[in-house]
């Protein structure tokens, strides 16, 4: 469905729209760069009352990288603090080219570019909250009192990756009283086979598939 909305009181979250994540990145999701050009329409279109990006920004030897193991590959899972840990191949370094956002995109009308993943023992999928760390708490990130205090009640959701970094704000979103959109067609996974289990989760939180 095509969500209705107030645009002054809605917000538009671009998660993590980084060449790490596009075809030939570090990371690649499968027609990752397929979002972009819808992106960049919505974006022309200025029809949100915010509109924020999230870039993935990690430090070398980032805790979530296979590469910070011996003897570990990426996509094992591991634990780590406490809750199950996905390692990846390095991806989105501070300062690289792979952590730009992307230039197919006139970022123009962004209000807010917010970068995560920036402490070397915390992954960062969310654009609300940090994983679990070690303390066992979600560190909010600020973005839910940024958005408030801009008169924000709904947010619509796209980017990268949909099964984890897309899927995880907009789950946090609605935990933080948000109405929440999710635009389906606007994100791509890292797996394809872990579509139904997003969408099944998406529908479990009252999150809009638009």
């Amino acid at each position: 469905m095509s969500p209705t909305f107030h645009p002054a009181d809605t917000a538009l979250i671009v998660v993590d729209p980084q060449p790490d994540f596009m075809p030939g990145g570090a990371l690649p999701c499968a027609d990752g760069d397929g979002i972009l050009g819808g992106i960049d329409n919505l974006l022309r279109q200025r029809r949100y009352g915010v509109v924020v990006a999230t870039q993935d920004w990690h430090p070398p030897g980032h805790a979530s990288f296979a590469s910070h193991y011996t003897g570990r590959h990426p996509f094992e899972t591991i634990d780590l603090h406490g809750q199950p840990q996905s390692l990846w191949p390095d991806h989105c370094v501070q300062g690289s080219m792979g952590a730009a956002l992307d230039p197919r995109v006139d970022w123009t009308p962004v209000d807010l570019i917010l970068r995560k993943g920036s402490d070397p023992q915390v992954d960062s999928y969310s654009a609300f909250r940090e994983n679990h760390g070690p303390d066992g708490t979600r560190p909010s990130t600020g973005l839910a009192g940024w958005l408030r205090d801009r008169g924000i009640a709904e947010v619509h959701v796209c980017g990268l990756a949909r099964d984890f970094c897309v899927l995880w704000t907009a789950q946090d979103a609605v935990d933080l009283c948000f109405r929440a959109s999710f635009l389906w067609d606007l994100t791509r996974p890292v797996s394809a086979g872990n579509d139904a289990a997003t969408r099944r989760m998406l529908e479990a939180a009252g999150i809009t598939i638009a």
